[in-house]
């Protein structure tokens, strides 16, 4: 078991190419090994093997969470431009188009 507080958030690609945002409080490295293995089903089980693409650490949980939803809510590009570290490019993403 992880003692470190709080939770990581990070952003997997799947076999199929697609994006996972999840977020895990026990452990990156256990969550990630759950995910390849299938241990719970749903999204990811269908589209093996995964790779961890990005992962950030927040000390406070409730705060992951935060992030996790915001970052699951985004385009592919934005996902893409977070991966990249391209914090320029998130903000133009971000601007709405009228």
């Amino acid at each position: 078991m992880n003692d470190e507080p709080g939770a990581h958030v990070y952003i997997l690609r799947c076999a199929d190419g697609s994006y996972y945002v999840g977020s895990a409080r026990r452990g990156l490295e256990r969550r990630l090994s759950e995910h390849n293995n299938g241990t719970f089903g749903g999204y990811t089980s269908k589209r093996l093997p995964v790779e961890l693409i990005w992962s950030e650490h927040f000390p406070d949980i409730t705060d992951a969470i935060a992030v996790e939803r915001q970052i699951k809510g985004w385009s592919r590009a934005k996902k893409e431009a977070l991966m990249r570290g391209d914090f320029g490019s998130i903000r133009q993403l971000s601007k709405r188009r009228d």
